[in-house]
């Protein structure tokens, strides 16, 4: 196994009184796709978003392909780093969510060639070029001029994919990307998320899809009450697992 691209130790996170992540460990390697599992507010959506920095952690640390995420450590202490900074380390880790968070007054290639033009100041005509070959690989070519009224849910998620993918990042997290379309939408999406993998980027996607995990993870790794239970390889997970806490919840969801 390569060097990992996601390391975290210990991580603990705390809304109010509410303990939600209870000392996290987790290792992904670099070129590998991680699946989180687990019943809704094991703190697997909260893990997700300390890796990107998004929320805090309260004790813990966080490595993304080598760097501590959010601090600089000088000496025994932590310091965190400027806002500048972290956007800027952001802007390497593509993050999909459940709701699309698309510009809703921007076209889909608009919406695309946004961050890139404004964080990354590349050339507009860079930028629409490449928008112009995410949006084809994710099956929306004929659909760049369209707003997101006017596309599908499953369509706008392919978009906001597309949008992720045009800051070229090192990782890609995915927070159920699925779970707020129809059904029949549905593969439209795990398709295109199964076309990265095949690239070897760097995944972990929340997932409720057990079938999409046993296909495609290379780990997967089982959450309930902020921690984590089980992981392994999804033979190991999905079908043989050791903890009761984790066959309890396969029966319930395959």
């Amino acid at each position: 196994m390569s060097e990992p691209m996601v390391k975290a130790e210990g991580v603990h996170k705390r809304f109010g009184r509410v303990e939600v992540l209870r000392g996290v460990d987790l290792s992904v390697p670099a070129g590998t796709v991680t699946c989180l599992i687990g019943p809704s507010g094991s703190g697997k959506s909260t893990l997700l978003r300390c890796i990107n920095h998004l929320e805090k952690i309260q004790a813990g640390r966080i490595w993304v392909d080598g760097d501590l995420v959010g601090y600089e450590q000088r000496g025994d202490r932590l310091y965190e780093l400027k806002e500048a900074e972290i956007a800027r380390k952001r802007a390497e880790i593509g993050m999909v969510f459940q709701h699309f968070n698309l510009f809703g007054h921007m076209t889909a290639l608009e919406n695309v060639i946004e961050a890139p033009c404004r964080v990354r100041k590349v050339r507009r005509a860079d930028a629409v070029a490449r928008a112009r070959e995410l949006l084809g690989r994710v099956g929306l070519a004929d659909r760049a001029d369209a707003y997101p009224s006017q596309l599908s849910g499953g369509q706008q998620q392919r978009v906001a994919i597309a949008r992720a993918l045009a800051m070229d990042p090192k990782l890609m997290l995915f927070d159920e990307p699925t779970s707020a379309l129809d059904p029949e939408l549905v593969g439209e999406v795990l398709d295109v998320i199964r076309g990265l993998a095949a690239t070897g980027m760097t995944m972990i996607v929340v997932t409720h899809e057990m079938g999409f995990a046993r296909e495609v993870a290379d780990q997967v790794v089982f959450m309930d009450a902020g921690c984590v239970i089980e992981r392994g390889t999804p033979a190991e997970v999905l079908g043989n697992p050791r903890e009761a806490r984790t066959r309890d919840f396969l029966a319930k969801v395959l």
